[in-house]
């Protein structure tokens, strides 16, 4: 940096350096201003990873910031992100986080310059047949396999390409984290492939024959976190894995799927994220051996489906699972009965999530009807918390919040989540209609507040198991 750009960076809001202050510094040091920056004074391995989590261009803008930064982006691991889509910031169209992408022409001038290592490679491209589309292909091959690509710990891919990029799995002894979008898996990859050190697997609309995912997962040792949601070509996904804590599916297709947890002694949470009153609803659930399973949701409620399209058939007696304790049931209200029978394959259940959605015709029919003289444990011992979302005061909502209130033993509280504000007189009004005088659970508290949609946010969080509660919403309180 020169003398000008020193004196520029240092005055401070309050009062004006005084003159000659800067060229002063630059003579005894080599014109760095590290006395009051903190961050520039870190050793260069934390720099580093600071500038590798930085989006592609903001982390290659860092060497003019100072002579201290000026070698560390070439030895910092690369963050590389590349779309093909126009970078265009007032588009509407087009997301704000694009912006802080590179288009390919720049990746030619990037990778001579950084002789690696690399962290994460990001590509977005448009389907087979769009204008670039081919040739992007053919360019990210030659990236893959250049050095400064190698030994990748995150691979993030999606372009719509009939096939697989060969080189794509190129650094799968190194990636912790990979996830596959719009692409088809050829056969031929299957028994050489080894993920020692994977963490987090992502397949997005992929079509995967299905041995090919199996002998995936079976070379996946250190897997974690597994998402898939529209895959093709695996009519049944079998997971057996002694590590892996979250499972995520998620189905919209007509063709039907079977996800079987054979072996998962330490899955936590099994979620099944959606964003249509339809979705999953031909998925069936089978848990064989998940003796950790904590966290369920949020199932589809649909009578005539509920065994058959999208059923639980734990391994115990009477169907029960003792271990879950966060349950989310998505319901049109119409349907109590079949939610209050299964309650009773969860105990110990202490939360319970019910989204509602709007009716459809196959919630008329009927299934098992609810017969009282049958005691719900988990009413009577461990329900402690239910959220009903989205609530909007219709009769049949009422009626099954009034179930809940009326027979929820020891109830800390009830959350009701609705459109609109709330004050004094509209809560005075739902108490009434609730029969709160006449709860169950003296200690029960509630409370309404306004509606925040959470199925992004599930998907979003997908993958981080530090969060505890993935149906709980994140609002501005």
């Amino acid at each position: 940096m020169g003398k000008r750009g020193a004196a520029a960076a240092a005055p401070g809001p309050d009062k004006p350096e005084p003159h000659g202050a800067a060229e002063k510094r630059a003579r005894s040091g080599d014109g760095d201003e590290t006395g009051d920056d903190f961050i520039s004074g870190l050793p260069d391995v934390v720099l580093g990873t600071i500038i590798s989590l930085l989006p592609t261009k903001d982390g290659g803008r860092t060497p003019v910031l100072s002579r201290r930064w000026r070698h560390l982006w070439r030895s910092a691991p690369l963050n590389l992100e590349v779309t093909l889509a126009p970078v265009r910031t007032s588009s509407r169209c087009v997301p704000a986080r694009t912006s802080f992408r590179v288009r390919p022409s720049a990746v030619s001038e990037i990778i001579p310059q950084h002789p690696g290592p690399a962290r994460r490679f990001y590509l977005r491209c448009p389907g087979a047949g769009d204008p670039g589309a081919d040739d992007l292909c053919a360019q990210a091959e030659s990236w893959l396999h250049s050095p400064a690509l190698a030994n990748l710990e995150e691979l993030d891919i999606s372009y719509a390409n009939p096939r697989l990029l060969p080189s794509a799995l190129r650094s799968a002894p190194t990636l912790l984290v990979a996830k596959m979008s719009h692409c088809s898996f050829p056969n031929e990859i299957g028994p050489s492939m080894n993920f020692p050190l994977l963490k987090q697997l992502s397949f997005m609309d992929v079509s995967i024959p299905e041995d090919v995912f199996h002998d995936l997962l079976s070379g996946c040792h250190a897997l974690e976190s597994l998402y898939v949601s529209e895959v093709f070509g695996v009519g049944c996904l079998r997971i057996s894995s002694p590590k892996i804590r979250s499972i995520s599916i998620r189905h919209t297709s007509m063709q039907k799927t079977e996800l079987v947890i054979e072996d998962a002694p330490r899955l936590v949470r099994l979620l099944i994220p959606y964003y249509g009153s339809c979705d999953n609803d031909c998925v069936t659930i089978r848990v064989v051996r998940a003796p950790k399973l904590e966290i369920l949701g949020p199932l589809l409620l649909v009578v005539s489906k509920l065994l058959v399209s999208q059923g639980i058939s734990p391994v115990g007696s009477a169907n029960s699972m003792h271990t879950v304790k966060i349950l989310a049931l998505r319901s049109s209200g119409h349907e109590l009965d079949p939610v209050l029978n299964i309650l009773r394959w969860f105990p110990c259940l202490e939360q319970l999530y019910v989204i509602f959605h709007e009716h459809i015709e196959e919630d008329k029919k009927n299934g098992p009807q609810y017969d009282p003289l049958l005691p719900i444990e988990c009413l009577q011992t461990h329900l402690k918390r239910v959220v009903f979302r989205p609530f909007t005061s219709n009769e049949k909502q009422y009626e099954f919040a009034r179930f809940f209130v009326l027979n929820a033993e020891v109830l800390n509280k009830v959350e009701f989540e609705g459109f609109g504000g709330y004050n004094s007189v509209s809560v005075a009004y739902q108490h009434r209609f609730l029969r709160v005088e006449n709860r169950a659970s003296q200690d029960a508290q509630f409370e309404f507040r306004r509606y925040i949609r959470t199925e992004h946010q599930l998907v979003e969080h997908i993958h981080d198991l530090s969060v505890a509660d993935p149906f709980r919403s994140h609002r501005q309180d």
